[in-house]
């Protein structure tokens, strides 16, 4: 069975999609970009400043949802300045430390995104 799940505290979806599926076990996690919860707009910001919204956002879905970074199995990034990727990768690393296993990975290079952000992130769950 599958179960769409809207969070009341983040930003509503600007089109027609679900924030967050739920099927079984499995929760998969729309692409976010960075979007300011208050006004809706996305933020000012090189890419590394996008990726920690993004972040900042996860944070407040998994609570909201009683998941946690230890049930993210994989993230597919998408950068649109990918000369910027190391600023992604400083962000990742200030979320997965040393002493977290993080997820599986992907990074792809788009010539657009968005509302013209310049990251994107889509994360999937397992949860048992």
């Amino acid at each position: 069975m599958r179960e769409a799940l809207i969070s009341t505290q983040l930003t509503a979806p600007l089109f027609r999609y679900s924030q967050l599926i739920k099927a079984g076990p499995n929760y998969v996690c729309s692409g976010m970009i960075a979007l300011d919860n208050e006004t809706g707009k996305l933020i000012e910001g090189d890419s590394g400043e996008q990726a920690r919204k993004i972040f900042q956002n996860l944070n407040i879905l998994i609570q909201e949802f009683s998941l946690s970074l230890g049930d993210l199995v994989s993230v597919r990034i998408f950068s649109r300045k990918f000369d910027q990727f190391p600023l992604i990768n400083q962000a990742w690393e200030e979320v997965f430390t040393v002493d977290k296993v993080p997820p599986a990975r992907a990074a792809v290079g788009v010539s657009a995104l968005p509302l013209n952000a310049l990251v994107e992130i889509e994360f999937s769950f397992y949860k048992t």
